[in-house]
This record gives structure tokens, sequence and C-alpha cells, in this order.
């Protein structure tokens, strides 16, 4: 391995920075190959601390040049991941000078470049490769920066104070974390505008972009000043300096990140216009707009005090930028989608050699634990919550949270506090959430007498829980539907704590249909199979939209286990239902989208796996291609008058109910295309005045005799725009079927490689790389090919962003997790290219971690 030796950290031996630091002062004067670093930081003993004091700061890949105490000149003890030396009892002030070299910085962490363009990221580690800091998020202090630089924009943390002849100097009032730094110079042009906040006070906004895509801003600028508004009016939370600033980088490891004041983008995060962004992209970076934004408050102001705590800003954040989504777009859509990210790929977390708590007791390397779990898992735990004590309760909650910990760096402890305080009730067992991997079982018995409904619900822990862990505390929305359809009990919220309870409705004049688990209240898993029948009347006359569509997905699954089987006794019925589903225009059409959308080939591998039988990955893809072909052919005169029924004769717009149209139009152009050549599809594809409509007829005829003409098309068209073409990219090898899979994915890299395709981007830019890999990485067939081919490609594809980018190369390395569901054969050749990566000598510590806990 390239790293020291791993070390594993354990929540339990956290113990506070033995020094607090009252202010911190910067100077970068800046050049590609040799940017030196000068800081000034004003210590002073920490009280909170008992024990020996050790003057020790964090410091990796810089050259250090000198240092001084109090003015005095020292020659402390330099390692390649620190520095110490003694230091007086009192305050003092410690002084030193770095070099670095950010055009040499391929890992993105740190101060790097980016096609000339200096760039910061710290979260979480990424400070001590700037300078010697004590790098954790618990130090907090006011930055005082100055950037010198021959480029025109210099920007860091907080409000800008002075600006000169190639310097800017900024200061950040606000106390903060190492890991909220940023800085980012470079030839830019801002997309302005203010906002008045409630208060009165005047905020300049500004997203800084490179030249040419200046237009290409407006809609993330409104989509910042809608998420100010909303955390004014939701949350009570005003922004707090006088500048917000927002930089769109090319090369960026993450989706975008929070630094105080000065969020720095991926650019693809950012970035939107209909020529080039489609509907899902325009929601997504509103979403992420406004998950930054909503940071300011839930990570900054507030923020965790030590990195085992970081679902206590990521969860809390996702969930609020969940309900902006919900507000500004369709918010049964939204929940159905967040479930299914739950149900998909973090049940599959939950299941496999990745599983870890929401909090984590250990971890190797941080960077690995950004993850599903700690997000969208975490997400779930605050919804939870909030529905326990209710949304006048949550507010009062979360009042008290600003006001208690405001400046503060704390833990999952002091949050669940907060609730027990405002609920006036203990929520301990609650806490279980927190602290346990896995995904819990939810079961039920009932019973029908005398008029009566009885419901009886159980719950069981998870596999690898603790034996003495008990039951935990679980919201559980439940509503009855009758025989007729009509909804005789709306949606109650009940509370299961014990291992099994007992509820009773009624009277009711026939027996209710249970529609169980509504809005996916709690992130569990139904162990009762229910009868096709119940399937069938759920999916027409639930009036949960998330229940209806689990439903459908449920009655699908049946299916398709089938005709693996070479039945097809449920299929005449399912085909039924989902046609009057699909036809009923009282459905949202997203929904019904999503109703036709089958279960992922993996989600079926898993609950094959979990009824206890080993998985044939092509057998899944056979039955899953077959019961598209006959979806297509029941509603073969259906896909005609459904698509013009979702005909849009408005200019284009990224709303909700257009969006909601294309959404049904794309899935109808997907089946019609077997049936038709993909002749429906070429039409729309030439027809196309936005990108939401051109991709999604270029997607549909990537598998029909017309699908080269439309790459060179594509091509032909916007080579030149580098995001487009990951998208290109992504639905080229995303596209293909298992035995072309592996030919696509080398065509589609080799053709990367041309300026003329890439737009000169490389393909070991973060977002290009995902997008030639992830395609070829879902394709279950293909990736867990017979003869270890696919292992292999990954394998390959991850040792050699590894060289440059561990973190990269890590979160590729969770697309093998799955390998212990398939056959002895399967997991020899896994096991395989595992040894083969972990025997590299080069190896980081990012990779190591991952393909361990994978091997297991």
């Amino acid at each position: 391995m390239k790293d020291a030796a791993p070390k594993e950290i354990f929540l339990k031996d956290y113990t506070p920075y033995p020094y607090v630091i009252n202010d911190v002062h910067l100077t970068f004067r800046l050049a590609p190959e040799a940017t030196r670093v000068v800081s000034r930081i004003s210590f002073a003993p920490n009280t909170a601390f008992h024990g020996a004091r050790d003057f020790c700061l964090n410091g990796e890949n810089m050259t250090f040049i000198r240092a001084k105490i109090d003015g005095a000149p020292i020659t402390p003890i330099v390692t390649e991941t620190e520095l110490r030396c003694d230091v007086p009892d009192g305050p003092f002030v410690f002084e030193c000078e770095v070099e670095i070299a950010p055009a040499q910085n391929t890992a993105l962490e740190g101060l790097y470049m980016s096609s000339g363009m200096y760039c910061t990221q710290c979260e979480p580690e990424g400070f001590r490769k700037i300078t010697y800091y004590p790098d954790r998020p618990d130090v907090m202090a006011p930055f005082t920066v100055r950037v010198e630089g021959d480029l025109p924009v210099l920007l860091s943390n907080g409000n800008p104070t002075q600006r000169g002849d190639g310097y800017a100097v900024w200061h950040d009032p606000w106390p903060k974390p190492a890991y909220l730094f940023a800085l980012v110079a470079g030839d830019l042009i801002n997309h302005a505008d203010s906002l008045t906040t409630a208060s009165g006070k005047e905020v300049e906004l500004n997203i800084w972009v490179r030249a040419g895509d200046e237009g290409k801003c407006a809609f993330g600028m409104e989509a910042l000043k809608a998420s100010m508004l909303w955390d004014e009016r939701e949350y009570g939370r005003e922004y707090d300096l006088d500048i917000f600033n927002i930089v769109a980088v090319d090369d960026f490891n993450m989706g975008a990140m929070e630094n105080k004041g000065l969020n720095i983008f991926n650019s693809a995060a950012v970035l939107a216009h209909p020529d080039t962004t489609t509907d899902d992209r325009f929601e997504a970076v509103e979403a992420i707009i406004a998950h930054e934004y909503f940071h300011n408050w839930t990570g900054n102001r507030i923020t965790c005090r030590d990195w085992f705590q970081l679902c206590l800003k990521e969860g809390l954040t996702v969930f609020r930028d969940a309900q902006f989504t919900s507000d500004m777009r369709s918010a049964a859509v939204k929940r159905v989608h967040d479930a299914n990210i739950i149900r998909t790929v973090q049940f599959k977390e939950d299941t496999g050699p990745l599983s870890h708590p929401v909090r984590p007791e250990s971890f190797v390397e941080i960077n690995n634990f950004y993850t599903v779990t700690v997000y969208e898992k975490g997400a779930e735990l605050v919804g939870m919550l909030r529905r326990i004590v209710g949304e006048q309760t949550y507010r009062t909650a979360l009042d008290l949270y600003f006001d208690t910990h405001d400046g503060q760096a704390v833990t999952i402890e002091d949050w669940i506090n907060v609730f027990e305080r405002a609920a006036q009730r203990d929520l301990s067992q609650f806490f279980k959430w927190y602290q346990t991997a896995g995904t819990p079982s939810l079961g039920y018995r009932e019973r029908f007498e005398d008029g009566h409904y009885h419901l009886t619900l159980t719950q069981s822990a998870p596999a690898n829980a603790p034996a003495d862990m008990g039951p935990m505390h679980m919201p559980i929305a439940i509503g009855l539907i009758d025989e007729a359809g009509k909804e005789i009990l709306p949606t109650q919220v009940l509370e299961l704590t014990q291992a099994e309870q007992q509820f009773t409705f009624g009277p009711f004049e026939g027996k209710p249909t249970l529609s169980l688990l509504r809005d996916f209240s709690a992130p569990v898993r139904i162990t009762a199979q229910r009868d096709a029948q119940t399937y069938a009347h759920l999916l027409a006359h639930d009036t949960n939209p998330y229940c209806k569509w689990d439903a459908g997905r449920s009655l699908a699954q049946q299916v398709l286990f089938e005709l693996m089987t070479g039945k097809s006794d449920t299929q005449p019925m399912y085909l039924e239902a989902l046609r009057n589903a699909v036809l009923d225009s009282g459905t949202d059409p997203a929904l019904r989208a999503m109703l036709l959308a089958l279960p992922t080939s993996e989600e079926l591998a898993r609950a094959l796996s979990l009824a206890g039988n080993v998985p044939d990955p092509d057998a899944i893809y056979t039955a899953v291609d077959t019961l598209k072909t006959t979806i297509a052919q029941t509603l073969a005169a259906d896909w005609p008058a459904l698509m013009a029924d979702m005909r849009i004769t408005e200019p284009y717009a990224p709303n909700a109910a257009q969006s909601a149209k294309r959404d049904l139009t794309r899935m109808c152009l997907y089946y019609l295309t077997r049936l038709d050549d993909g002749a429906a599809a070429l039409a729309h594809f030439e027809a196309a005045d936005n990108m939401t409509d051109y991709s999604m007829a270029f997607t549909a005829l990537q598998n029909s005799p017309q699908a080269q003409a439309a790459r060179d098309a594509f091509v032909k068209k916007w080579h030149g725009d580098h995001l487009v073409m990951d998208r290109f990219y992504a639905m080229w090898v995303g596209s293909a079927k298992p035995q072309e899979a592996a030919a696509t994915l080398t065509a589609a890299f080799d053709h990367s490689q041309g300026a003329e395709a890439t737009g000169g981007k490389s393909t070991l830019n973060p977002n290009r790389y995902r997008s030639l890999h992830a395609g070829f990485a879902q394709n279950l067939s293909a990736l867990h090919a017979s003869d270890g081919s696919g292992y292999k490609i990954m394998g390959e594809a991850i040792l050699k962003a590894d060289a440059g980018n561990p973190q990269l190369a890590a979160r590729l390395s969770g697309t093998l997790s799955s390998w212990r569901l398939f056959d002895q054969a399967r997991q020899a050749q896994a096991k395989a290219v595992f040894e083969h990566i972990l025997g590299t000598q080069t190896l980081s510590r990012d990779v190591f971690e991952m393909i361990t806990r994978i091997k297991g």
C-alpha cells in the first residue's frame, strides 16, 4: 500500500482536542507548482480537556518551510502526516509556512487545479493537505484569508474586506471547522442577483462559472433564492452573511460542498439549460442547491463533534431538502422516489458486507462513510421522529436545537435530547435506530370478527443485531380499503414499540384490505407475502401513492419469479391491473411512469437470495426482458393515445406538471420501441427541442436498428459540451444488452479518448469516469458474467482510478459488494479479483478498506 498501515478509529476513543483556536489568519501566494501557504493561528488551552497536552497538527503532501511560536523560530518534529512541537502552557500564536503543488493534486482533496482554476475540497480531511492544522470538526474558529494571485477572481469564505491589484481578503466571522474552508481563484464570470431577507438585510448572490457557461445559471439562481425563502418560512432560518457565492467546477469528487458562504459545486450539479439538461437533472440541481444552502444552519452553524456524527448534519439536511422538493414539486412522487432508493440501494448496503449503523462505531477511512445509509437512511430517521412527535413538536424541537447548540459541534445524543425535551417523552428506544446496522423486519397478522378488524404487528431485529437489543420504536402508518375500493380508515400512525402489538378498528360491514406502511413510514422490510389478488386490489384502489406503487412492484416481482420457473399464473391479473392503473387519468403521470418501471435485476437477485435461492443473473435478465415485451404487447393499442394525452403544447419548462408528462412519454417510447423497431422514438428524436425529449428518444433507440445513427447525430450536435457528453456515455453504456456490455464499454471508453468527442475532458475526470463505468456495473448479467470478465473489468477500472483519485476508486469498489449472492464459481472469480486488487503495492487506504470489507 502507498499509505501507512490502516489504523481503525473508534467512536468510544473520542477525546476533545487539547487546545481551542481563537482565530486563524491564512495567506495564499498562488502558483500551480509551488503555492505558499502562511498561517497564523491563535491557540489557548482547552479547559474541557483533561490530561497531558500534546500539541499535534495534521499535515500531508506538503513541504515544510518554517514555523514560529510567539514570533520565535522553532524546529518542530515533522512527519508525513503531522507536526509536533513544545508549546507554552498558556495562550500562544503559532505561525507556519508550507509549500504545496495544486497542479499535481489529482486526488481533488485540499487545494487543486481544474482547467486552470484553483479550487478546494476539504471535507472530511482535505484541509491537512493545505497547511498544518487540527483537522477535525470539533475545532472551530473564525478565519481571515488573504489570497494573492494573478487571476481576476479570488474568493474565500465569509465577507470580502479588502480587494486590490492581485489580492483579496475575506473574513468569516462565524467559527467553523477546517472542513468548511474554501478558496477559489480563476478567470470566472458571475451571474449576479440579490435577495432581501426577512429582517430586511440585502444579500449579494453570485454563481461563478467559466466563460461560455453563463447562460446556464438562471435556473440555479432561482433555486437558490427559493431555498433561502423556504428556509426562512419553514424553519425560521435567515442567512447570516452579506454575500453568498456558488462556484461551478468541472473536476469534483462530490455533487457539491457547503463551505460557509462559498459553496463549490460539481458543474453537473448547478449548470442547467433546457437545451443541455434533462428534467431529472433540473430537479437534482434544484435539490442540491437547496441541500447545500440548508447546510448553512444544519452543518455549518451547528456541526458534528466528530465524523461518527456525520448523519447529524447529512441526514437532517437530506430530510430538509426532501421537504423542499416536495413543496416545489409532487410530494407523492418525491416520497415514492426516496422510498425506492432506500428499498433498493440502502437495503442492499444493509444486507451486504458494507453494512453499518447510521452512526458507525469505527472506520479506517472516513471518505468511505459518505454512504446512502448515513445520508438517506439518516433522513428517514428524521422523518420517523417527525411522525412520532408530530409536526408542531418537530418544529419546536428544531427551534430548541438551533437555540441550544448554535455555534457548537454536537452529537446524536444532543439531537435526540432536544426532541425529548420538546415532546416531554423518553426516546431512548428510538435511539437504537442510530446504533443498529441492517434492516429490521415488519410482519403482521389480521383477523376480522364481529365487524372489527384486528391487526397484530410484529417486528424482528436485523440478522446482525445484538441478541439483547430488544424491540425498536417504529411509526407504522396504515389505512384500510373496503371491497369496493373505498378508503374506510384514513391514514393512522401506529407506534410499534414491542415485539408484538395488537390494534383494533371498526366496526366495518366487511373485511377490509390493509394498506400497510403508508408513505414508507419506517425503513423496514415487510416479511409477509400477500396474494396476487390483494396486490391487484391495492394497485387499483389504494389512495396512498407509495402503497399503490408498492403493490404494483410486488405483483411484478411475483410475475417475474414465476417466469423464471416457467409459470405465468399471475401474469394475466398483473397485466390487467397495470393497464388499468396506467390508463387512469386521475393518477399523476409521473406515478404511472413509475408503475411501468419493473424491479431492477439486483433487486430481484436480493429477493431471491432472501428467499433461500441462488439467483441466476441470466435467468433474471431473460424474465425481465420477456415481461417488458409482454407489457409492450398488452398495451400496444394504448401507447399512441397515451402519448397523445401527454403531448405538451406550451414552451418547455422543467416544472412538475410538464416533467410528469414527459416521464410517462419516456416509458411509452421505451415500450413502443419493442414493437416498431424504434420508429416512434426516431420521430421523437428528430423533433426534439429540449434535452429531455432528445435523451428519452436516444435511450429508447439504443437497442433498435437506428442506434448507431442516433449516436452519430448526438455526437455531431453535442461533442463540445462535456456535461452532455457525460450523459451520452452513460446512456450508451447503460442501454447495452448483457452480451454486448463489455464491448460497448470498451467502445465508449475509446470514443471518449478523442478530443472531438470529449470536449477536451479527460476520461479520469470523475463525472466522465462514472458515466462510463456506472452503467456497466448496473448491468447484473454483465457484471456477474459466468466467466468472471465483469469482475475483472471493474477491478481494473478501480485500480486505474486509484492511481490518481482514491475517492473515485473507493466509490466504484462498492459495485462489487453483491458477489456473495451468486454461485460458488462466480464467488471464486470475484475473490481472485479482490486478491489482485489487495496485492497491488500502491493501493490507497480508501480502496484497501472497501475491498477488505467487501471480501470479508
